[in-house]
């Protein structure tokens, strides 16, 4: 197999490699940042170990990603300010996120994330990189499931329309 043969790590990226394993790291930076935000408008304990979880992962995948840009010779995006810790009681109220607008956001970032893995597993020719995300896709599942029994419990999830009543099969 010459040039893609032995071990992953000392295989060249191809493109999408590069570009998706940039990308992810350019996105957690982001999250990490809204996460931030998030933890000081939260209020909800359970959310907030959960947002706690969520920043814990996005620092890990811009630590991970980060080294394998710079590994293979490419400039990472820089990272945002930390934000400061803030009260919840000094944001305006008006102003404030609530925690079931909180808890939908991250649920649906925690779902766009499987894609993206999901996505760059499929892409990957080199096995380090598809393990790389698909342990980040085990994360986010792992996660998910979290949020969806907290917003469940919490009531703050709104379901779309459900079918109670099935239609009866008509025999033609």
């Amino acid at each position: 197999m010459g040039i893609l043969s032995g071990n992953p790590k000392n295989e060249p990226m191809h493109y999408g490699e590069i570009f998706s394993v940039w990308q992810c790291s350019t996105v957690a930076k982001g999250a990490l940042s809204f996460y931030q935000a998030f933890l000081n408008h939260a209020g909800d304990k359970d959310l907030k170990k959960i947002i706690d979880a969520l920043i814990d992962q996005a620092k890990l995948e811009i630590k991970e990603c980060d080294t394998l840009l710079k590994d293979n010779g490419i400039a990472p995006t820089p990272a945002l300010p930390e934000r400061p810790p803030v009260k919840l009681e000094d944001i305006p109220v008006g102003a404030r996120f609530t925690d079931p607008e909180i808890a939908a956001s991250i649920a649906s970032d925690t779902s766009m994330g499987l894609v993206a893995c999901s996505q760059v597993m499929g892409q990957s020719i080199r096995e380090d990189i598809g393990a790389l995300f698909a342990k980040y896709h085990v994360t986010k599942i792992a996660l998910g499931l979290r949020i969806l029994q907290m917003s469940k419990e919490k009531g703050w999830l709104i379901p779309p329309p459900l079918q109670v009543k099935r239609p009866e099969t008509v025999e033609a």
